[in-house]
């Protein structure tokens, strides 16, 4: 029985928790809350993040994060983005030397521009480094049903023992060697929800969201391409597979936080009603700041930047976007 380590206790880490447990595997999962950890352990579920979805039984939750990584032959690192950095560096001294991690999160480091591969190679260089992507909810994924996902590694051998152990009926991965690739897409389209939220709550019309999608997804492989990344990659399943989910669902944070700011709700005020981490709110910063510095055109993103990071009125940022010149459309420039 292979044991897993699932570090994080929010929604879609207690799901994989499920999907690992549900795989025939000795499953930890930490959580950093105290209470998430009791109510996990007397079989009462995740009450706090997963609230009335009946948990695989034999989940083991701990909040020692160094025992669960020094058991783990693998880990699932499934923190927010902007915690990758802190809690990858605590594990580092009890991960095995070769211990594959697939890394969960989808973001942005804000303070450096690293994407998550880029500080795990930093903070436990002694791991296998995969990134697990795609089109997920995790209420859907913690229920058994249907999912697919890409699990990208450039250690092909990693890949595969992930993909093994974890892998299911209902919860199937596809192998990549393109681990950029389906970072950029995971992080990236989380900025374009919020986009697509805002037109959903300013009612601006379906055309309207089909073309933040579409020319959105050109921001993606554009950013993709300059990070060394692969174009079949971004049309895949952690590319436009993800972005079609989140840019079309109020089951995301990210579309339900644009759509509550274009019906003209403040942003403090959305997050302070939430316990969950709305990634695209930190990631639209960092993936501006990144393109920026790359010298990638990225339109769709800097708006929602100037929306919920730096106070710009809706209308304006949206009058600006509907000002710019007429271009030729083409895949990876304007």
């Amino acid at each position: 029985m292979t044991r897993v380590a699932v570090i994080g206790g929010g929604a879609w880490g207690t799901a994989l928790a499920c999907v690992a447990r549900r795989a025939g595997n000795d499953t930890t999962l930490w959580a950093r809350n105290e209470t998430v950890v009791a109510a996990i352990n007397a079989g009462e579920g995740n009450r706090l993040y997963l609230k009335d979805v009946p948990l695989e039984p034999g989940i083991a939750a701990t909040s020692d994060l160094e025992q669960a990584s020094a058991d783990a032959d693998i880990a699932l690192l499934v923190v927010p983005s902007q915690f990758v950095r802190d809690v990858s560096t605590r594990m580092a001294s009890a991960i095995k030397p070769g211990t594959p991690i697939a890394l969960c999160a989808k973001g942005v480091e804000q303070t450096t521009g690293a994407l998550m591969s880029e500080v795990l190679v930093g903070t436990v260089p002694q791991a296998k480094i995969a990134v697990l992507s795609g089109p997920t909810f995790a209420q859907e994924v913690a229920r058994d049903l249907p999912t697919a996902v890409t699990l990208a590694s450039s250690d092909s051998a990693a890949g595969e023992r992930l993909a093994a152990a974890i892998g299911g009926p209902h919860f199937r991965p596809y192998l990549s060697d393109d681990p950029v690739g389906a970072e950029i897409g995971g992080a990236v389209k989380n900025v374009l929800a919020i986009a697509c939220g805002i037109v959903a709550g300013r009612r601006m019309g379906d055309n309207a969201r089909a073309a933040l999608i579409t020319r959105g997804l050109a921001e993606i492989v554009r950013l993709g391409l300059a990070k060394g990344a692969r174009a079949e990659t971004l049309m895949g399943l952690s590319g436009l597979g993800d972005l079609t989910l989140t840019c079309n669902a109020m089951q995301s944070r990210n579309f339900s936080l644009g759509a509550a700011l274009g019906e003209g709700r403040q942003l403090d005020d959305i997050l302070e009603e939430r316990n969950a981490v709305t990634e695209g709110v930190f990631s639209a910063g960092s993936v501006t700041a990144l393109a920026e510095r790359l010298g990638i055109e990225m339109p769709i993103c800097q708006a929602v930047n100037r929306i919920v990071n730096h106070g710009d009125p809706i209308d304006q940022v949206i009058a600006g976007l509907l000002s710019r010149p007429f271009a030729r459309e083409q895949a990876h420039s304007d």
